[in-house]
Order: structure tokens, then sequence, then C-alpha cells
């Protein structure tokens, strides 16, 4: 096994994922991907597929109904399926890991039991709710509350910007307890719980997203996640794997518009020769070819160091920090050797550069990882 295998499939079953996944990606998630990015729908069926292969359980235990992998399966599923359907995605990570992942290593046997099959199979869908209207970055500031009251504790507050939140069957949710965050899982037809309409979004349009609302949502204690304040932990916990897999999104959009703008310099022609012959169409290509190839190599290297009992702040902040400006970079110069064409949405590139923004928005900004960052190295230096 050469360098780069070991790096982007340690192990024969991460070569045999990768293979499952592309192919399943070409057969089903690309020819359905311009549809639901123009009508700004999920494919809910495309989920349930998901569940048949096994997907949304990479990183559970097999004894509980998974596929018993970590991290690197999680990059390498990420990576694949966004080379064709970066939306589509982005709401099976909202699945798989903001819901299955989250839930799992927070939740007891219980839980576990009566929650998980219907996830897994795709039958159930999952969704997280922590960014709030007055509190996005600033997740310590979120104002939703919960109150026990004998045997069930009662939710007040709302959440925005929920991807999968107007299909989701099951949330997983923070709320303040006495003023320390807490999990939940609230279920949609809970008394009191209600999801607004889908918001219109610049890309990722194959996935929604909405607001949430708890007014007086009653939610049993036997839904309570862990302990009363033990939601940091939870939350902290899983954003290290959806940092890693946000920066798989945008790496898939990055091969995907490499290849689109090497196949169109090939065939297109000017002044009676193909433009790829051109320098400056050469420095463009040239440059996100080699811009890529930095990425893939941090993203797959920091994901093997991620599990549930090893913390890697650092590298998943680096990796999401990196990758999702280049992304956009390589879009952005793949619409530009498209020329017309590539601004116009006959060719993929121009949903990708709008897909490409959301990275650096989502799953904590630009800015949140500069500062984590800075004072994660900062602490180093001070012992």
């Amino acid at each position: 096994m050469n360098s780069d295998e070991s790096l982007l499939a340690p192990t024969p079953e991460h070569a045999m994922l990768r293979d499952t996944v592309a192919r399943f990606t070409e057969a089903e998630i690309e020819p359905q991907a311009e549809q639901h990015d123009e009508e700004g729908t999920l494919n809910v069926e495309l989920i349930r597929r998901c569940g048949e292969l096994g997907l949304h359980g990479l990183t559970v235990p097999v004894e509980d109904g998974g596929a018993g992998l970590d991290a690197v399966a999680a990059v390498i599923a990420h990576h694949e399926m966004a080379k064709s359907d970066p939306g589509f995605t982005l709401a099976y990570l909202a699945h798989c890991l903001l819901f299955v992942n989250n839930f799992y290593n927070a939740a007891d046997g219980g839980q576990r039991s009566r929650i998980l099959p219907g996830v897994l199979s795709g039958e159930r869908i999952g969704a997280m709710g922590m960014t709030e209207p007055g509190a996005g970055t600033d997740v310590l500031g979120m104002s939703t509350t919960a109150v026990r009251r004998g045997d069930t504790y009662v939710l007040n507050g709302a959440k925005t910007f929920i991807t999968n939140g107007n299909e989701a069957d099951y949330l997983l949710v923070y709320a303040k307890v006495e003023g320390a965050i807490t999990a939940f899982v609230v279920e949609r037809d809970f008394p009191g719980f209600s999801s607004g309409k889908p918001i219109k979004k610049m890309g990722m349009r194959a996935s929604t997203m909405c607001e949430l609302t708890f007014e007086d949502c009653e939610v049993p204690a036997s839904n309570l996640l862990g302990e009363e304040g033990g939601g940091i932990t939870c939350m902290m916990r899983n954003l290290e794997i959806e940092r890693l897999c946000l920066a798989a999104i945008s790496l898939g959009i990055a091969d995907r518009c490499c290849r689109e703008m090497v196949e169109y310099s090939c065939q297109r022609k000017a002044f009676g020769k193909p433009i790829a012959e051109f320098g400056q169409i050469q420095k463009y290509i040239g440059e996100s070819y080699a811009k890529a190839e930095a990425a893939r190599s941090l993203v797959y290297r920091e994901a093997a160091k991620v599990a549930p009992g090893s913390r890697n702040r650092l590298g998943t902040d680096a990796a999401k920090l990196f990758v999702a400006p280049v992304a956009k970079e390589i879009a952005d110069a793949a619409v530009q050797v498209l020329g017309g064409y590539g601004y116009s949405s006959e060719y993929k590139v121009e949903r990708l550069l709008r897909d490409a923004k959301l990275n650096e928005i989502g799953g904590g900004t630009l800015e949140s990882h500069q500062k984590n960052i800075t004072r994660d190295l900062t602490r180093q230096i001070g012992g």
C-alpha cells in the first residue's frame, strides 16, 4: 500500500466503502442533484437508500447496528457524495453525524434501543437544534430553556437555520436547565413543538433548513440525553467530526470543479487550439489542483486522529478553516475557465460555487476557527 492509499483508505474496509459510495453517488445521487437544487427540496427517499447501504451508522459499533468504523470512514462518505451533490450531502451530515453520531455517544442503552433502529435505516430522519436567532457562534449565549416538572421537561425558545428541520422525526436539541446547557431528544409530535417554512438559501438547496419553535414543549424526562448540564461535552465532542466532514464536503466540491475545468479546457477551442494550451487557463488548473491536494492531505491526516475518546479540536478547526475557502476559490476558478457557460446553470460549476460558500459559515465560521486555533496555540506556549 503506497502512502496515498494508507492516508485515504487505511484499511480494506475503508477502500471498499469508498468504492461503494462512489458507485452509489454516480448511479443515484448524480442524476437527481439538479432537480432538487432547483426545487429546494430534500430527496427523502435517497436518505433511506443511504440507510439500506448502512451509511447512517458508519461510526456506530457493530453490536448496536452500525458499521463499527471511524472518522476516516465518515470523511470518505461525505467526500465522495459531495462530488455530485453537496446539498444532499449536507442533509446526510445533519442526519448521520449531527443526530445519529451525537445521539449514540450521549444516549443510554434504553434510548439507543428505542431510537437507533429507525434512524440507522433512514426510516426516521434526524436533525440537531443548536443555533438560535440571537446566538449563532456564541453558543453559550443560547436562550432556549428547559424546566423540569415531575417526569417532564418544558422547553421554551427557538432555533434557526436547522438543516433537516422540516423533515426530522427526531431532533437533538440543546437548552439551558438552570443556566446549564443540556441535551434532549425532541420528537416531532411532542406538544408545543413546531417547525417553520423552509428558509430560502443561496446554495446547498438540496437540503432544507428552517426555524424551530418550542412553546411550553413537553419532553419526557426519559428523553434527557446524559445528565443535566452535560450538553457542552456532548456538543464539543461532536463538533470535531462535524467540522472534518464539512471540510470533506468542501474537498468533494474542489475535486469536482477541478475535473470539470480540465475536461472543458480540453474540449473548448479558441484561436484554433484547446484552451488548455493557454497559460491563463493553466494557471487556474495548476493552482487549483495544488490547493486540492493540500486540502486532501490535511483532511485525511486530521481524520485519523479523531475518535470518541481522542480530542483534536486544533486539527479539525485547521482543516475546515483551510479547506472551505479553498473549495470556494477552486469553484470560482472553474466558473472563470468555463466563462459564460460556467455562469449559467447548464454546467454544474455554477451550483458548486453557490454550495461552497456555506462551509465558511456553517459548523463554525472561519472567524471562530481562527479564534479557536489562536487560543489553543497560545495555551500550548503558555504551558
